[in-house]
């Protein structure tokens, strides 16, 4: 006889794996959520369907045009420019903590993300790289030492790892995130501060050319 499965875990599968699909662009803007077949495809009822719809609209990853039609909501350029202006204060300020405050583990992890982001890079495995980046950054603010830094960029975390798929420029972003490591590595808050700021903006300016197709003044 099988256990069944927890209401609760139920609901964090659909739910990780909605949000992975719409992250990925196998859900793209403008792509319907229609409970009944959501729930066929993962063999479960409406209620843990509904549950992670309602979740991705908090996360900002849905929206809903009627009261019954949910959507993947279509990234606007004040949207985009939130989000960045967001992480430009949050993440910069992390970066010089993490300058002062990282230990030799905590080096030896960004070394090792950074290996594998060169061989995702080299292999042009857009979904490897943008995971390895993106568990670089999460590494950074972990090092920050900050919980309630963590706390505030949770929410925002996976709409920006969205933004992150549709840049392509990953040997520019690799070479970033090396001198970003180096200059954390050489316990030099200032210096860090000042190459994460420029990483943030030449990735926003990257974003929204990949967006919009031009650069935002």
């Amino acid at each position: 006889m099988t256990t069944a499965e927890p209401l609760g875990a139920v609901r964090e599968r659909v739910l990780g794996t909605l949000r992975q699909d719409i992250i990925s662009g196998r859900l793209r803007p403008g792509d319907r959520l229609v409970e009944r077949e959501l729930a066929d495809r993962f063999g479960v009822s409406r209620v843990p369907v509904r549950e992670s719809i309602r979740a991705l609209l908090a996360e900002g990853f849905v929206t809903f045009e009627t009261p019954r039609r949910a959507v993947v909501r279509t990234l606007t350029r004040a949207d985009v420019a939130e989000l960045f202006e967001l992480r430009e204060a949050l993440e910069v300020y992390a970066a010089g903590l993490a300058a002062e405050r990282a230990s030799r583990d905590d080096l030896a992890h960004l070394e090792e993300l950074l290996d594998l982001a060169a061989r995702a890079t080299r292999d042009d495995d857009a979904e490897a790289t943008t995971d390895v980046n993106s568990r670089f950054h999460d590494r950074l603010l972990a090092m920050a030492g900050n919980g309630l830094l963590l706390t505030v960029m949770q929410p925002v975390g996976g709409r920006l790892r969205w933004l992150t798929r549709r840049n392509e420029e990953w040997p520019q972003q690799l070479a970033e995130h090396r001198e970003l490591y180096e200059a954390v590595a050489a316990g030099d808050p200032e210096r860090a501060r000042s190459v994460a700021l420029a990483h943030v903006r030449t990735n926003y300016v990257s974003t929204v050319r990949h967006l919009f197709g031009d650069a935002d003044d």
